[in-house]
């Protein structure tokens, strides 16, 4: 009965994501609101990576690297070797997840305090390198990237050329929406299977595992790499959908809103993440207004939030959450 009402609900947030919204929108003409979401979605991505280290009980700063470097591989391939932007998805998570794994493999044997530093480091690096680099043409970033083109079986066009389409913003939020649905789905799955259990053993009692025989340093890059592969995936997608990447693309600050956004959603929830991006992202556009009061009263309202709903925003609705939180 708790399987069918997720189910259920997934599919209602995913009808409305998909129908209702672009429904909405183009009736009263906002169509900036198209990008907004956009990037919501993809920040939700980037986060669903942030949580997954969360669950095995581990703090990770560090994912605006990996979506700086999946930027970059994407451009990188539609610019200097004529890629097709679609084609890119896929290495841009896979360099990200193989750099994860270069980093993971050393420094996920230290205690979490550790690795949560490591991490908060990362994204300068990354920063930095993007500067240093030739390929990605350093501080000027790499601008005038191409539109995804076409995808088409034969005669049959799948996906129209982004290029020629008036305004390509809602093709971009259909995008960026169907590629949040489907990591969250790949996350939940993830959680229920056979390694997920494992990720829990982990995070309950590290030295009990081992006594058993789970391989904890492995599973510990495992759960890296598919967190850093997440947001190399949200990174490319974002190259597109700006057209640009930077050094300055993502931040320190992005690895901690990141962070941010599973706190506020829900440490123990799978889709919190999605709860906490579009909580903390309207948050702070609604207290726009508030001038040079506003980072006050932002702050103010998470740290009494993170106290009076410590489990998240989604314990409000009494769902049983999953055991996930971090040393």
């Amino acid at each position: 009965m708790r399987s069918s009402r997720k189910l259920l609900g997934f599919i209602a947030f995913a009808v409305l994501m998909l129908v209702v919204v672009p429904l909405i929108i183009n009736a009263v003409g906002r169509n900036e609101y198209y990008y907004t979401l956009t990037l919501i979605s993809l920040l939700a991505v980037a986060s669903a990576g942030v949580w997954i280290t969360f669950y095995i009980g581990r703090i990770n700063i560090g994912q605006a690297a990996y979506a700086l470097i999946g930027g970059y591989t994407s451009a990188i391939l539609v610019t200097a070797y004529g890629w097709p932007f679609w084609w890119t998805i896929p290495p841009a998570g896979i360099v990200s997840a193989a750099i994860s794994m270069l980093i993971g493999f050393p420094i996920l044997r230290l205690r979490g305090v550790y690795f949560a530093m490591v991490t908060l480091v990362s994204t300068e690096v990354a920063r930095l390198t993007a500067l240093a680099l030739p390929i990605t043409n350093g501080a000027k970033g790499m601008v005038s990237l191409p539109l995804p083109g076409p995808i088409a079986i034969g005669p049959l066009v799948l996906v129209p050329d982004f290029a020629t389409m008036a305004n390509p913003r809602p093709a971009f939020y259909l995008l960026a929406v169907t590629i949040m649905l489907l990591a969250f789905v790949g996350v939940w799955r993830l959680v229920h299977s056979r390694i997920g259990k494992l990720f829990t053993a982990l995070q309950q009692n590290e030295e009990l595992a081992s006594s058993t025989g789970i391989n904890i340093a492995g599973l510990r890059v495992v759960a890296y790499a598919i967190s850093s592969f997440l947001g190399g995936v949200a990174g490319a997608v974002f190259s597109a959908v700006s057209q640009s990447v930077y050094p300055s693309s993502f931040t320190t600050q992005d690895s901690i809103n990141f962070m941010l956004n599973c706190f506020l959603g829900g440490l123990g929830y799978v889709f919190g993440p999605i709860v906490g991006t579009f909580v903390l992202r309207f948050g702070w556009d609604l207290l726009f207004q508030a001038a040079q009061f506003q980072l006050l009263i932002y702050s103010g309202v998470l740290i009494l939030l993170m106290l009076v709903l410590p489990n998240g925003i989604l314990s409000l609705l009494g769902i049983r959450p999953s055991k996930a939180g971090a040393r």
